[in-house]
């Protein structure tokens, strides 16, 4: 009996992976596991030294630069995808970025420099790629998109500051996107996991008592981990989640529904 969860023969992009405790790197591992080939991308030579463990365990061969800061290095990525295997199934975007004074200061107080970085790297971003990747996607016969939120985009967490917003306007992107481009097949999701220790979490102040707070107002007292936000995240791009788009989808212990 073939398994729910079933990604033979489909090639999946991955991106944000910055280290094993990653939230790519428990997505790119559920894939794997799936049985999906991967293509991992780096943003710069050092978070590739970081991700070096990760590529070699899951016998990834497709390694590439992506900045998105960087459009030359995008067009790359597609270029290289075409060429090698001529389609794509799915492609996970997991990118953000504020500056420090715009994370943890006030929204009102947020540069104009610092609000376009902001939105560009961890919002238009995911439109960019959609787009790159809509004929490769139309080649598989239709596919799957899936961008990593977070519940700061309808409540105000402390110390997220214009993260917040720029996690709205995805989800909203999100529903936008899903409703062009599901005449052709393609489906667009976004997963909203609980708070986690990750890199960039790291550099929010107080996540700490953010993550203790969790554990004791979820119902299911628990963390959420990378290896949860995999298992979701490889529904939603095989065909078992075949008509499923335009969601936010929770996978943090149903912290999201209390008050």
């Amino acid at each position: 009996m073939t398994p729910l969860i079933n990604l033979e023969g489909k090639i999946g992009l991955i991106t944000g992976i910055a280290n094993e405790k990653s939230i790519s790197t428990g997505v790119a591992e559920a894939c794997a596991q799936a049985g999906a080939k991967l293509i991992i991308t780096y943003q710069n030579d050092k978070t590739r030294a970081f991700i070096e463990p990760i590529v070699h365990r899951l016998g990834v061969e497709d390694v590439f630069l992506l900045d998105v800061t960087r459009p030359d290095t995008m067009d790359a990525v597609f270029a290289e995808i075409d060429a090698r295997h001529g389609k794509l199934d799915f492609a996970i975007h997991s990118m953000a970025f504020a500056k420090r004074d715009d994370l943890h200061g006030r929204v009102v107080d947020s540069s104009p420099d610092g609000f376009a970085l902001a939105m560009d790297v961890s919002t238009h971003s995911f439109v960019r790629l959609a787009k790159k990747a809509e004929p490769l996607l139309e080649k598989a016969g239709g596919g799957s998109l899936v961008t990593m939120t977070y519940l700061g985009s309808e409540k105000v967490i402390p110390n997220y500051g214009v993260m917040g917003l720029c996690k709205a306007a995805l989800e909203a992107a999100t529903r936008y996107m899903a409703a062009e481009l599901g005449a052709k097949g393609i489906r667009v999701n976004a997963v909203s996991p609980g708070p986690l220790m990750t890199r960039a979490a790291s550099g929010i102040a107080g996540f700490d008592g953010l993550m203790a707070a969790a554990v004791e107002r979820a119902p299911m007292h628990a963390l959420v981990t990378p290896e949860d936000i995999g298992a979701l995240t490889a529904f939603l791009v095989s065909d078992a989640g075949r008509l499923v788009t335009g969601g936010v989808h929770f996978v943090d212990a149903g912290y999201n529904i209390m008050a």
